[in-house]
């Protein structure tokens, strides 16, 4: 299934983080259906990481995986060249916010802040601003929609790989709660991350996933 929600290009007034879900394609060949392959995004919080985010991203490279990474701005200084193999890899970059903060607890001035010196810092080094946020906490204040047209992107499969620093654990995680259009929140930060998600990479693509970015699962 495939995730849907509203974007309005950037300067263009309000987005939405309204979502449903729609059937998968479909195309007729004679008498059989034929369906497409099951699509699911790996998505990376918190980079990026000067020993870590390298790591994920040859193991990303070597299989052929696009992912999306969501940039915390005060992690990126002296990790340029890092996002720039980002970019050059075919991943998509978003923004999570300057210093990970929880966007409805800030008055709306220093929200809105947050949000655009991160995507300030990514211009530099990419010449692209992102269109993607992933708020911290999943937390997303409507008053932010009057100052950043820039369209949250969510998750429905947590594999809370911070918290157990456990391969087997966010495989597991994986395997029971994922399904088409799924978008799996994981850090590129820990080694344990890096080493499940290449696990799960792989295990997804046996099991006939094609494994794409974020935004590849958002209809506009």
């Amino acid at each position: 299934m495939v995730a849907v929600l509203l974007l309005v290009p950037a300067g263009c007034g309000k987005i939405t983080d309204s979502s449903f879900r729609v059937p998968a394609a479909s195309v007729t060949t004679g008498e059989e259906m034929i369906r497409d392959s099951p699509k699911a995004a790996l998505t990376f919080d918190d980079g990026p990481h000067v020993k870590y985010t390298p790591r994920l991203l040859d193991g990303l490279r070597k299989r052929g995986i696009r992912a999306t990474f969501f940039l915390m701005g005060k992690n990126i200084e002296g990790k340029e060249e890092i996002v720039k193999q980002m970019q050059k890899d075919g991943h998509l970059i978003g923004n999570h916010t300057y210093d990970h903060v929880q966007l409805d607890k800030l008055p709306g001035d220093q929200a809105c802040r947050q949000i655009l010196k991160t995507n300030n810092e990514i211009y530099e080094i990419t010449g692209e601003y992102p269109l993607y946020l992933r708020p911290p906490y999943g937390a997303w204040p409507k008053n932010l929609e009057l100052c950043v047209t820039m369209l949250p992107v969510f998750w429905d499969v947590d594999t809370l790989d911070w918290k157990s620093r456990n391969v087997q654990s966010v495989e597991s995680i994986v395997k029971r709660e994922v399904k088409d259009g799924s978008i799996i929140l994981m850090h590129d930060s820990f080694p344990t991350s890096v080493e499940a998600a290449l696990a799960i990479a792989d295990m997804l693509t046996e099991e006939g996933y094609d494994l794409v970015t974020a935004d590849k699962l958002l209809v506009t």
